[in-house]
């Protein structure tokens, strides 16, 4: 990462200085202070446990703490996300060097379930879930929930546990909002086969070959 930063990579010819800059093996050609890299660069997936408070980017223009931070001095090659959590969201996030394996990922048509334990401010009742089920017009567009459960209830908060088989902008927040629901924590606890896990926040772990072809194929 910081060698992009310092410029020290181009990729044909030219400096890139955007970590999320797509490559495609065997057809760019990247060089490293001037010295093209000899061996193909392996797919690598990782699958990090997003903490509160760090935006989804390489760099942001507010300069604000990135997910990349929690990488520093770890000697990954470049990482791009695999789909987004936003700055108050937390819990898995994926990140590969294969765009292509990224694209089936976050297609809705081809993509995996996504499950996420959200905190609210009050207890829903049955009608309150059938609805986020059956789904509702937000600012035009249709927003609904594959699977909304209650997971527990105290005297004053509620986690629903969602399903989600599309991936749009701040949906749960939005599609909980029209129910006048508070969001109080957003946790994304699996992605398909992919679960959180015991993962401590902060951290991440390399994904087995298993697990990457149970994402998206080969």
């Amino acid at each position: 990462m910081q060698w992009i930063r310092d410029g020290r990579v181009a990729v044909d010819g030219r400096v890139v200085l955007d970590p999320e800059f797509p490559t495609i093996a065997g057809r760019h050609r990247i060089a490293v202070d001037g010295r093209d890299l000899d061996a193909a660069v392996e797919r690598l997936c990782i699958a990090l446990n997003k903490p509160r408070g760090l935006v989804t980017t390489a760099k942001d223009e507010r300069d604000r703490d990135t997910v990349y931070r929690c990488f520093d001095d770890a000697g990954l090659p470049w990482l791009a996300p695999v789909g987004r959590l936003d700055k108050a969201s937390e819990g898995l996030l994926l990140f590969s060097n294969d765009p292509a394996w990224a694209a089936r990922i976050t297609d809705p048509a081809t993509g995996p379930d996504k499950r996420y334990h959200v905190q609210v401010d009050r207890r829903p009742d049955d009608d309150v879930l059938e609805a986020l089920e059956d789904g509702i017009v937000v600012d035009g567009e249709r927003l609904h929930a594959k699977s909304a459960t209650l997971l527990r209830a105290g005297d004053r908060t509620a986690w629903i546990d969602f399903v989600l088989d599309e991936g749009r902008n701040r949906q749960i927040r939005r599609l909980l909002a029209a129910f006048d629901f508070e969001v109080l924590r957003l946790v994304r606890v699996s992605i398909g086969p992919i679960e959180l896990g015991e993962l401590a926040k902060g951290a991440w772990r390399v994904l087995s070959a298993e697990e990457v072809a149970a994402l998206g194929g080969d």
